[in-house]
């Protein structure tokens, strides 16, 4: 799970096409889970509340967070209790399986390295006169461009205004 400083929580789904879901996780990214391939990775019996999903998109597509998971309230798993009581429960999904099991949304993705690496070049800068610049050595210049490393956001601004003599601005569509 690199990246996770924490264990993963899903915080919004984004959007669902087809048996895919790409969802929002704590850690700020954005991953896709391709469910026809999740589900036939298992031997699911016939009852298998999966099959339901699979059967029918309709109710693939009623799917939403549950305590910060995603999970479908239309599919009830029926089980007993140690007291021998029917008890129901939502068909939810573990969120670290999810995550393990998904691929980064690349279409969510924010492209700052490549934004860096666009304005340094256009600037006519190497990634040494910008660490220089920026009071940020060369190597964490490489990592973010390259999308090896997250970035702060005062640091985002040292890197643009101090490094690049630009103004940082933020837009939230």
């Amino acid at each position: 799970m690199k990246g996770l400083r924490r264990i993963p929580r899903i915080l919004k789904i984004n959007r669902v096409r087809g048996y895919t879901i790409s969802c929002l996780f704590n850690n700020g990214e954005s991953r896709i889970i391709d469910f026809k391939k999740f589900f036939g990775k298992k031997k699911l019996r016939k009852n298998h509340p999966a099959i339901t999903l699979l059967n029918d998109i309709k109710e693939f597509r009623k799917v939403e967070i549950i305590e910060h998971t995603i999970g479908w309230r239309n599919v009830e798993i029926r089980s007993k209790d140690v007291n021998g009581n029917e008890q129901f429960y939502y068909f939810d999904l573990d969120p670290i399986v999810l995550y393990e099991n998904s691929e980064p949304d690349r279409s969510r993705s924010l492209k700052i390295g490549l934004m860096i690496r666009t304005e340094r070049k256009r600037a006519g800068l190497t990634q040494d006169e910008l660490g220089k610049r920026s009071g940020i050595s060369k190597h964490y210049i490489s990592r973010l461009e390259n999308d090896k490393s997250d970035i702060e956001l005062l640091t985002l601004k040292k890197i643009i205004e101090a490094g690049l003599g630009k103004d940082l601005k933020i837009e939230i569509d």
